[in-house]
């Protein structure tokens, strides 16, 4: 029942709402900001910044949090990277990340039909409807496969919808649509396998949260919305 609801809520965003399938939704957003939580403590902020000319769109992520037990920082996590879109397509994707001092990074580029990926744990040619897995994109509930914006590893998943859920996230509640996505791969080991709930609000789709378990129990909360 709940994969019928989801198609048809997604039948509805694409045809009834335009702006689903397309990144000019966020053309008149500048910012959005996240506090990351690990098992309800905040360690870090997750930041987008979008910048629009004619109809070039870029969409820079920054990622940075700290864990530390007893004022020591036991493990730092850093990435930045810029979506590059041109008339509403993805075009470019660049990235570094420090993970506790390993280097990973993401290059990307559209030719033709196909995204050519040079990345740290994957190299190689994918379909363009394959889209990054940077979560503030709402039309990744209906792509086959997410790409890595840290290595460029391709996440072939399934969504289930959820249910519609209130939420209340720094004092503001958000009417949301509740949705999982998990790896469709089973066969892979449980560290690499995907198991993230995401939310969006159920009127502007924009993200507000995200939860997962790994090595503890992880949020992303949104803070604001420019």
């Amino acid at each position: 029942m709940f994969k019928i609801f989801k198609i048809l809520i997604i039948f509805f965003f694409a045809f009834c709402n335009p702006t689903f399938s397309h990144v000019q939704h966020y053309e008149n957003i500048k910012k959005i900001e996240f506090d990351i939580y690990r098992n309800n403590k905040n360690i870090g902020k997750h930041i987008f910044t979008f910048k629009k000319s004619d109809n070039d769109l870029s969409v820079e992520s920054e990622i940075a949090f700290e864990i530390k037990k007893f004022g020591v920082v036991l493990y730092k996590y850093h990435v930045k990277g810029t979506e590059y879109f041109k008339n509403g397509k993805l075009v470019k994707f660049n990235s570094k990340t420090n993970q506790n001092g390993k280097e990973k990074y993401v290059n990307l580029k559209l030719d033709k039909d196909s995204l050519i990926i040079d990345g740290s744990s994957f190299k190689g040619k994918v379909p363009e409807n394959y889209l990054l897995g940077t979560w503030w994109n709402h039309s990744l509930i209906d792509a086959e496969a997410q790409i890595s914006a840290v290595s460029g590893r391709i996440i072939k998943q399934k969504v289930s919808f959820l249910g519609k859920e209130t939420l209340n996230i720094n004092g503001t509640n958000y009417e949301t649509l509740h949705f999982n996505f998990s790896s469709s791969d089973e066969s892979l080991s449980k560290d690499k396998k995907l198991n993230t709930d995401i939310w969006y609000d159920e009127q502007t789709l924009n993200w507000v949260k995200a939860s997962f378990n790994k090595k503890g129990y992880w949020e992303y909360k949104l803070v604001e919305i420019e």
